[in-house]
């Protein structure tokens, strides 16, 4: 029995009950609404702030716009805010691409100064504060794993108009995850080789020419892009779907370029590794594989994706970072098998914990790229851009404090499933 029994597969929905919510959300919405227009400076700020984190700005968005427009341009200099809400008034705005002109060095000054007097008071703070604070220096930026697949989908988009998007990040996330470890753990090189050129052909005619277990993993990747393809017809995205073919046979390759590595103990130079990083990150397979559940994406969008814009590059680069700190002691295996930290220990010539402080540093330059590009990829749709920055967010989350916890889900992510799908929120 899996960690989640059945409590998601026996749940069902009352129509009645639903219609009464549905009625009760709509006197909410515009109560709220009517807040958001009549609300000035620093109520305004923070009531903001507060829709947002609870997930529902995107009933509002009209609205949270022409507001944060008004914040931006009729700033009074004679307005008090403290510091607080100096603070908030500028991650707003900065988070809303059109008002954003913060310079990095003056954010990284601020960073340094903030870090060292926070870590300072973290002594003498009480709970719940202490809490919060210890959260805010850990995150100074921002198999049969069905839930947990399904937490990226709504990592990636939580709004209702965006379930097709949960659902296929969800399903992506299975297939990546059976073909990593059919890779990684069950067979060998030659058998890696093998189904790389089947699946290089994508032919099911070409099945009985692999291990029977293969053929199962095979038979999977045929059955999710034959509802894609559907999918995408159905949806008027059907130019997405070879795109989208090429890069389940390109993370085949850089799975089967992997494991040649490490296996044959020949490990090529750091950055040849992290450029095969980029492909294994699944980041390429995971955004051609939504495109069918974004309105606003085109083929132009995807030709942008593939062509390597250095806010994928980072974004690829950083979930892989993280998951190597949460994973390479697991895929180490007491010495055996080598990981990309040995790779970087010996292509540099540093110590295990030298590498590990760099894979950190190498984070926070990650999210510096990733924020200037927000800013400057203005002729991208703002519905993607914003994917890639939850991609690593969500990645910050399955991976927190250097854990494994989507292969340990059990220690690490399922409070933060039960608090987002199980657990009623108390109103």
């Amino acid at each position: 029995m899996g960690l989640w029994a059945d409590t998601f597969s026996n749940f069902s929905l009352d129509n009645k009950a639903q219609e009464t919510y549905a009625e009760a959300i709509e006197v909410l919405k515009k109560e709220v609404r009517n807040m958001l227009m009549a609300a000035t400076s620093i109520e305004l700020i923070k009531l903001i702030d507060t829709v947002e984190r609870l997930g529902l700005a995107y009933h509002f968005e009209t609205e949270i716009e022409e507001k944060l427009e008004q914040i931006y341009n009729f700033h009074d200099e004679a307005e008090n805010y403290d510091l607080f809400t100096t603070a908030l008034r500028f991650r707003l705005l900065r988070q809303h691409r059109p008002y954003s002109d913060t310079r990095e060095d003056i954010l990284d000054e601020a960073a340094k100064f903030t870090r060292h007097h926070l870590s300072l008071m973290v002594p003498k703070l009480e709970c719940p504060m202490k809490y919060k604070v210890m959260r805010a220096l850990e995150h100074p930026h921002h198999r049969d794993r069905v839930i947990e697949c399904y937490l990226w989908g709504a990592a990636f988009h939580f709004e209702p108009q965006y379930s097709y998007v949960r659902t296929i990040v969800a399903k992506n996330m299975q297939m990546v995850s059976i073909m990593d470890d059919t890779y990684d753990n069950y067979a060998t090189l030659e058998e890696d080789q093998l189904f790389t050129d089947i699946l290089e052909r994508w032919d099911m005619d070409e099945i009985d020419r692999l291990p029977d277990f293969m053929k199962v993993v095979y038979r999977f990747i045929m059955s999710i892009y034959e509802d894609y393809e559907r999918d995408a017809a159905k949806l008027d995205k059907s130019f997405a779907a070879p795109y989208y073919k090429e890069t389940v046979k390109q993370l085949g390759r850089a799975y089967n370029q992997e494991q040649q590595w490490i296996m044959e103990r020949k490990m090529p130079s750091f950055e040849e590794y992290m450029n095969n990083s980029v492909i294994t990150s699944c980041i390429y397979v995971m955004f051609t594989a939504l495109v069918p559940g974004m309105k606003s994406v085109t083929k132009e969008t995807i030709d942008w994706l593939m062509s390597e814009p250095k806010i994928l590059i980072s974004t690829a680069k950083m979930g892989r970072h993280l998951e190597d700190l949460g994973t390479h002691e697991r895929e180490n295996r007491e010495g055996k098998l080598l990981t990309v930290v040995d790779c970087y220990m010996k292509h540099y010539g540093v110590s295990k914990q030298e590498a590990l402080s760099k894979f950190v540093e190498l984070i926070e330059d990650g999210w510096k790229n990733v924020n200037k590009e927000w800013v400057t990829s203005s002729s991208i749709p703002k519905e993607m851009v914003e994917q890639l920055l939850n991609y690593v967010r969500v990645a910050e989350v399955t991976y927190k404090n250097k854990e494994d916890g989507y292969t340990y889900p059990e220690k690490y992510l399922a409070p933060q499933i039960a608090a987002i799908f199980v657990d009623p929120i108390v109103i």
